[in-house]
């Protein structure tokens, strides 16, 4: 199912809860790298079994070559979809409907900005703008990206419980919505300094979770293993380059919830 957007996406930015300083600047793991660092060589990890190649974009790469990505082995990708709920990326439609054209499994994100508006009012403007979701074994669940502020404090000026309580709102808003739980990227480090390393998500939420380095790491307290791996910010084509943690079959599975 390909999707457009209604109006222009340039005329939702600004309007709404609070405009957004730079959010073409923001995409899943911009600010990991900043603030964690890591390698970012490109290269595919060794030894990993039933694993499937995927990538992630948004406005930062403009109109994607999706037909050199699927040729390359790619099979699946997350596009960014919207942030705060006065943002719509402008690639969007070429970006979504362009990789399911090819033959990928696609799914959409939202960045959040916790101290901009309500979980489920973002949750809302996600589902509206990109983030649904339909059962036509070729579109993955929305992904929540809860990483680091790139406009200030680092947990968006909000306790450890206020933000689990922020990310419940958006997960039950979206699961109400759409009938699918979402996916959650976030890094070890970020979940521990802004959750208090919360448990609560782990048998709801499946993970995407960004390490660029040699393997995942420690994963954030909940969760037994991941679903995603985000491994490079410095890949072929596209930069950011995932593995998903199964066979393509159980990513079909994903799929159709």
């Amino acid at each position: 199912m390909t999707v457009a957007l209604p109006g222009s996406a340039f005329a939702a930015q600004g309007e709404g809860d609070k405009a957004i300083p730079h959010p073409e600047q923001d995409w899943a793991g911009s600010q990991i790298l900043k603030h964690e660092g890591g390698s970012t060589t490109g290269e595919q990890p060794m030894g990993l079994l039933a694993t499937v190649e995927g990538v992630d974009v948004s406005s930062h790469q403009g109109n994607v070559n999706w037909s050199t990505l699927w040729s390359s082995g790619v099979r699946f990708a997350y596009v960014k979809a919207t942030e705060g709920t006065s943002y719509i990326n402008p690639n969007f439609t070429q970006q979504y409907n362009g990789s399911y054209n090819v033959g990928m499994i696609r799914g959409s994100y939202h960045f959040a900005l916790p101290n901009n508006s309500t979980g489920a009012a973002q949750a809302n403007y996600f589902v509206d703008h990109g983030g649904g979701w339909s059962k036509d074994g070729k579109t993955l669940p929305g992904a929540l990206d809860m990483e680091y502020n790139p406009y200030g404090a680092t947990c968006y000026g909000l306790s450890a419980s206020a933000m689990v309580n922020w990310i419940k709102s958006f997960s039950s808003t979206y699961k109400s919505r759409t009938g699918r739980d979402p996916v959650i990227y976030t890094s070890t480090s970020w979940w521990k300094t802004c959750t208090g390393n919360s448990a609560a998500f782990g048998g709801i939420n499946p993970l995407w979770i960004p390490r660029y380095g040699s393997s995942v790491g420690e994963l954030p307290a909940g969760w037994g293993f991941h679903t995603i791996w985000q491994y490079t910010s410095t890949g072929p084509t596209v930069g950011d380059h995932n593995k998903f943690n199964g066979a393509m079959d159980r990513l079909q599975a994903l799929a159709n919830g």
